[in-house]
């Protein structure tokens, strides 16, 4: 029940009722009286803070003004020409908006905080005013009244009839302050509601203003930003076919370097090394020297130079060379030697040191340089120690090692990644696989060998096989399953695989293995995960048997093919597998690992998006009665535009989507339909694309997942994921900002399934993204 009114009849009674009901109209009035206070407050907190942030937005438009991309060459095309332009423009559109917001500020104190103050002061400061006058003339009533009353009988009459009349007279201008002070608190309590909103509605229909001026400024700016789409997509095709330019003509620099060295007037340079005698109590030192020779003059220039410190050491020094011999090792205790003499310094040969045999003979050639006639003293060579082999001393050594680790150090920090002092480590590794010394090596009580030495002698001896751990012939098998299927599928492949190793290898890998699971055990204490001893021991138990960059790129299915030994240990090492190879499971995106995108053929990678949009969709009613439909090939822009309910999108350029579309970057057009009735579709993010340039684009390709019909119902796998929790079984580093970064055993909250397909979004530590379908597992 709100207030009661005050009657006017009820200022002559002035009973303890009516009292009451005015303090209660007293006590609202000071509570509207500290909500403006407060309001007020924070409105002025509010325009401060608006014009922060126009400051804030003006300097970084002026940071976006004043930047400009420099090119290389001399002269840009029309595309980069407009891309270096488009940092002036989005300043130009920032200015534009923080022009309307400083509007925006200045109408909030016209039109809220000032009427707002006058209000308070005028109107409620009037009614506080009024209130004073009541309270003084109700004390001074009543004391006159009391005074009064107090008189006595005995008094003349005259006297008595004069104080009747000063009671009477106060007591009616009492009853008038009385009515007046009623009416005024009636009004105010009347008058504040319109009062108070008024200003407030005007504040937002400032606010508003302001909202549509910005969404007016966008309109205007998406004409601009699609023309600068396809001036930016245009680059990076460019791009793209450059790259694969200079790459090709890197590697055929990196083949042969002579063959494509640039024409110039010299006929050799190149870094040299050059000794510099001193005194006989210092020795001599080496210093590197770029240096140039002409064959026509005989001039050869030296200008010494220092990387690490950047820039010239010394002047240049320029002499005439009158010959050239080359050094054998025999007289000097260096490789890649020659001496040169200069036609001014006769007798006083320079040594010079090439940075390979291949280089001194490229400067003996260019320098008619001439063999050394000296004897060739052919010493004997030092007696090669014997190779690591998988006989009972390597059993023994790998024991030892394993004991010595568990007992000494499986919980040292960083355990296997530390490396040992290398002298140290081939001293141990002499001694360990020397069958005299072997026995009497004591790794578990001698403090003479510490645990880094120990786990690096360890590494060293399984590099220093015949042949990796696991084998060159099924090298290329244990790599497959990495790249493809689902974590089951690739463990069973992997078993299948570990029980086709010759049964040495095998026995080996299964001590090896045993121990890596135990080391991860204690991974809080030494920071080893799985994941960190995949990284470490992948290179060391399988290597290809012909190094190439194919074969690097494949270091990181290496690491997987360890993490799935060390993690299904019992299983793969204790058990049979089936009979047959596992086939792997398709999935419809790529391994753990490997870069987490659908691929149209094996081993290609999908080009990038051309950008990343992170869009919360809430789509029309319209849409989201549409029915759903086949993918379409990106290659046709016409059926893209057929589907849509408006024509809207035919007239937008190529690789620019309305929101009811989505084109993927693998060239797979997904139009999603709804849930089932009454229920919304989910957040996602949107990637767009231009039309593949790849010719295997150009197909038709189905989608990797199916999604519920909502005229029928069916296939709910949608719904079957949705708002689940699920678990990271692989690490993953996110390739955009859209993507969640995260470590074996992170759990994702409100997972559901993406529009892109192979992905799912969820939410980690109070972040939401994309996380690879693949990687995870549901709870």
């Amino acid at each position: 029940m709100g207030l009661q009114p005050l009657e006017f009849s009820d200022c002559y009674l002035d009973s303890p009722w009516f009292r009451e009901r005015v303090r209660a109209h007293e006590a609202e009035l000071e509570k509207t009286n500290k909500f403006i206070k407060e309001l007020l407050k924070d409105g002025k907190n509010l325009i401060a803070a608006t014009k922060n942030l126009s400051a804030a937005q003006r300097k970084f438009a002026h940071s976006l003004r004043d930047f400009k991309f420099e090119f290389i060459g001399d002269a840009e095309t029309d595309d980069e020409r407009y891309i270096d332009a488009s940092l002036h423009e989005f300043s130009n559109f920032l200015k534009n908006l923080e022009e309307q917001r400083e509007i925006l500020a200045l109408s909030v104190t016209e039109t809220l905080i000032k009427p707002l103050e006058r209000f308070r002061k005028e109107q409620l400061g009037a009614v506080k005013e009024e209130k004073k006058k009541f309270d003084k003339e109700t004390e001074k009533n009543y004391s006159l009244l009391e005074k009064h009353l107090n008189l006595s009988a005995k008094k003349k009459e005259l006297q008595l009839q004069e104080a009747d009349s000063q009671v009477e007279q106060n007591r009616k201008h009492f009853y008038e302050l009385s009515l007046e002070y009623v009416c005024k608190l009636q009004e105010i309590q009347e008058r504040k509601k319109f009062e108070c909103v008024e200003p407030v509605l005007s504040f937002f229909q400032g606010l508003f203003t302001f909202y549509h001026q910005g969404y007016e400024l966008a309109k205007d700016f998406s004409h601009y930003k699609m023309a600068l789409q396809i001036n930016i997509q245009n680059t990076r095709n460019r791009f793209e076919g450059t790259r694969s330019e200079v790459e090709e003509l890197m590697n055929k620099i990196r083949r042969n370097p002579q063959e494509h060295k640039r024409a110039n007037h010299f006929t050799m340079e190149g870094y040299l090394y050059v000794q510099e005698k001193r005194p006989a109590p210092f020795g001599s030192s080496w210093v590197k020297h770029y240096c140039t020779y002409r064959k026509e003059t005989k001039k050869f220039t030296m200008i010494p130079f220092e990387h690490r410190s950047g820039g010239k050491a010394g002047d240049e020094e320029l002499f005439i060379l009158t010959y050239c011999t080359k050094r054998n090792i025999d007289t000097i205790d260096r490789r890649f030697c020659f001496d040169l003499e200069a036609s001014d310094r006769p007798g006083v040969p320079v040594t010079m040191q090439a940075f390979s045999e291949e280089d001194r003979k490229l400067w003996m050639e260019a320098l008619d340089g001439k063999e050394a006639l000296f004897i060739n003293l052919n010493k004997a060579s030092a007696k090669r120690e014997g190779s690591a082999q998988l006989d009972k001393i390597g059993f023994t050594v790998i024991k030892k090692c394993i004991n010595a680790v568990e007992t000494r150090g499986i919980n040292d920090q960083g355990l296997y990644r530390v490396v040992g002092v290398s002298s140290k480590v081939q001293r141990l590794l002499t001694l360990l696989m020397d069958a005299k010394t072997c026995n009497e090596v004591d790794l578990e009580n001698s403090v003479d060998w510490e645990v880094k030495t120990i786990t690096s002698a360890m590494k060293q001896y399984l590099r220093s096989l015949p042949e990796p751990l696991m084998t060159y012939e099924l090298h290329g098998e244990f790599i497959i399953p990495a790249k493809s299927g689902s974590p089951e599928s690739r463990v069973n492949a992997v078993h299948f695989l570990v029980h086709k190793l010759p049964e040495k290898n095998k026995e080996m890998l299964d001590i090896l293995v045993k121990h890596l699971a135990n080391v991860s055990k204690h991974a809080k204490r030494n920071l080893m995960t799985v994941a960190n001893l995949g990284v470490v021991f992948g290179p060391t138990l399988m290597r290809p048997q012909e190094e190439t960059v194919a074969a690097i790129m494949d270091l990181k299915f290496q690491n997987i093919v360890v993490e799935i030994l060390i993690e299904n240990h019992e299983k793969i090492f204790k058990t049979l597998p089936d009979a047959t190879f596992p086939e792997p499971i398709s999935m419809p995106v790529s391994p753990p690992n490997a870069p987490p995108r659908q691929s149209r053929r094996q081993g290609q990678r999908i080009k990038r998006p051309l950008a990343v949009y992170n869009l919360c969709l809430e789509l029309d009613d319209a849409d989201t009665h549409s029915s759903p439909k086949e993918d379409t090939p990106t290659g046709s822009m016409d059926s893209l535009s057929s589907q849509s309910p408006t024509p809207a999108f035919s007239s937008s350029p190529p690789g620019l989507l309305d929101r009811n579309h989505l084109i993927m970057d693998s060239g797979d057009l997904t139009d999603w339909a709804t849930n089932l009735s009454g229920q919304s579709r989910p957040s996602m993010v949107s990637w767009m694309n231009t039309p593949s340039t790849n010719p295997a684009a150009t197909n038709t390709t189905p989608s990797a997942f199916s999604f519920p019909n909502p005229a029928t119902g069916s296939d709910r796998a949608v719904e079957s994921v949705a708002h689940r929790k699920a678990r990271a079984v692989y690490p993953c580093e996110a390739e955009h900002s859209s993507e969640l970064s995260f470590q074996i055993g992170a759990i994702f909250e409100d997972v559901q399934f993406s529009r892109e397909p192979g992905w799912l979004e969820g939410t980690l530590n109070g972040k939401r993204g994309l996380i690879p379908q693949n990687y995870v597992q549901f709870l």
